[in-house]
């Protein structure tokens, strides 16, 4: 063999080794690199499964809050006062979004916002993950919203606190805040009850964030309880309707009237103007939101007549056929004069209350003394809270000097030197109008008799309501007559106090009242802050209303009328606490 063809044949094995080498290290690599893969699809499945599917869930996996329903406040039939209705809330996440995404426009215009500030928003808070952009709008607004496909763009179910009878009974049920917490009002008194707890559950997301699916339910949300209030819905609305045109007639700063049932203490109705709109809260004045009828003090003036009178009967100094000389139409005490509206002469107990007479009631007074009188207020609920929870009562004032002055003794027995909310005052005629029983006073609907505290016999009670009963038939309050219904009641007009002490020309007219006389179910007190229209006396401005009012709910309460009632004119009341 020649040398040509020896390194012919050693290159032929040399090239035929290459090939094998190359052939080997690409089936080497080949396997290496499937081994690499097959063992990282054992560590991934199998080694670090857990912690890779832990990676997944954070990223897919998340736990939302599941809003728990308030509970329903409705009166005592059953009609609905506050409710919650199913809303969405719209939110950002800032850091996904881009200021300069062209739909912001539409966003901005179907949420009533200004586009060149939300854009400036996204750029100030580019770093968050969650910014409300509206809260609780309606379901299909949040559906246009959603609708524009905006990246980092969200919604999601709450609540809405809705009233369905508006301002009728806004200071009683009060309102809540965006958030459905209390804020004024039974939704104030009675959060903890009415707010549910809310619950959590496990969901899983797309990469924009929506939800495909629930997965587990951590904890169900637990609604709130229901709340049946005393309040009857059509009383209610019928007194407020009478109450706002009063008001608006005579040009008035406001007024009170509270309506209770005198067997159970259950306040039937409860209204003041000037009121508001919870449901629409733009125009709100701060001075509406007070419920006069608890928060708001005044002397009760010749309204407590009655009382005074009540706790001479119970004395046994004066029978009811006892007559008093009332001349010459006026008493001093030093630099204080009280004054009739004109000299009566000698006035039965009777005439005392029926005519007004401050100079006839401060002499029994004077007589009695002020401890006695005092007590008595004591034990109709004076100067104590009311019992019903509401924020905000005031208690008022009832005096208990270590030793009485004259005038302190007489100005006390027709209204003066004292002072207190509407409720207490309908609380004392509820004692004289169910037999002498105070029973606990309740914004909440009672199921079962209450148990009272007997404070006055029923033969003194009796007396004061034939008293009253004379008011209405002959006296100051013929104007109170509540049509084919019998009625009893005292007027009232006591000087409004300013800052510089009683105002001269500003009065609350005030009447408190019951019906019908013979088995009294109703007790009323109406009061007008400052009448406007020249017309300011209790039996002039207040007691039309109460009439208006009670001939209306009794008869909404089926009472059967009464058909032989007639009338007469009325009488002016006293001056100073005039009736």
């Amino acid at each position: 063999m020649s040398d040509h063809g020896a390194q012919s044949k050693w290159r032929r094995r040399l090239a035929a080794g290459m090939k094998a080498w190359r052939f080997g290290s690409v089936l080497g690599a080949f396997l290496l690199v499937v081994g690499v893969l097959g063992w990282r699809l054992v560590d991934l499945q199998v080694v670090d499964k857990d912690f890779l599917r832990k990676q997944g869930d954070v990223r897919t996996i998340r736990v939302e809050t599941i809003d728990a329903h308030r509970g329903v406040i409705l009166d005592r039939h059953g009609e609905p006062l506050a409710v919650s209705t199913p809303v969405q809330t719209v939110w950002a996440n800032p850091s996904e979004m881009d200021p300069d995404e062209p739909r912001l426009a539409n966003l901005a215009r179907l949420l009533d916002l200004n586009e060149a500030r939300l854009r400036e928003r996204l750029r100030s808070y580019a770093s968050r993950e969650f910014i409300y952009l509206r809260r609780k709008i309606q379901p299909s607004l949040a559906r246009q919203v959603m609708d524009l496909n905006i990246a980092g763009v969200y919604s999601r179910q709450e609540y809405r606190r809705y009233y369905p009878a508006g301002e009728v009974t806004a200071h009683v049920v009060g309102f809540t805040n965006i958030d459905e917490h209390g804020q004024e009002g039974i939704e104030l008194a009675y959060d903890q009850w009415l707010s549910g707890e809310p619950g959590r559950k496990r969901v899983l997301k797309d990469n924009r964030g929506r939800v495909i699916k629930d997965l587990t339910l951590i904890r169900d949300a637990q609604p709130g309880h229901d709340l049946s209030l005393s309040i009857d819905l059509r009383l209610q609305y019928l007194a407020y309707r009478e109450l706002k045109a009063v008001v608006s007639a005579h040009h008035a700063h406001g007024g009170t009237l509270v309506m209770l049932d005198v067997d159970t203490g259950e306040v039937l109705a409860m209204v003041n103007q000037g009121s508001y709109n919870p449901n629409d809260r733009s125009q709100l004045a701060p001075e509406n939101l007070r419920n006069k009828a608890l928060t708001d003090l005044f002397e009760p003036g010749s309204t407590m007549k009655p009382v005074s009178m009540a706790a001479a009967l119970e004395s046994g100094r004066y029978p009811v056929n006892t007559t008093i000389d009332t001349s010459p139409g006026y008493r001093r005490f030093g630099r204080f004069t009280i004054r009739d509206h004109r000299n009566y002469g000698v006035l039965s107990l009777t005439d005392i209350i029926v005519k007004s007479s401050n100079v006839g009631i401060s002499k029994i007074a004077t007589e009695l003394g002020g401890d006695l009188i005092r007590d008595l207020y004591a034990r109709m609920g004076f100067g104590q809270p009311t019992g019903v929870g509401f924020p905000g009562e005031a208690v008022g004032v009832l005096p208990a000097p270590p030793k009485w002055r004259p005038v302190e003794e007489a100005t006390m027995s027709y209204g003066y030197g004292m002072s207190v909310n509407a409720l207490q005052l309908a609380q004392a005629y509820m004692v004289l109008a169910n037999g002498g029983i105070r029973y606990p006073l309740s914004l909440i609907k009672v199921d079962e008799p209450p148990v009272g505290e007997r404070v006055l016999s029923e033969k003194v009670t009796y007396q004061v309501r034939e008293m009253l009963r004379q008011v209405v038939e002959r006296g100051t309050g013929t104007r109170a007559r509540p049509g084919f219904y019998s009625a009893g009641g005292k007027t009232g007009t006591v000087h409004l106090v300013g800052s510089h002490g009683y105002e001269d020309s500003q009065y609350k007219a005030i009447f408190a009242g019951m019906a019908p006389i013979e088995d009294p179910r109703i007790v009323t007190v109406v009061a007008v802050d400052a009448p406007q229209s020249g017309e300011y006396y209790g039996g002039e401005v207040a007691a039309p209303v109460f009439a208006r009012v009670m001939s209306d709910a009794l008869r909404l309460l089926n009472v059967k009328p009464e058909l032989d009632v007639s009338g007469s004119g009325e009488a002016p009341g006293s001056v100073g606490a005039r009736g």
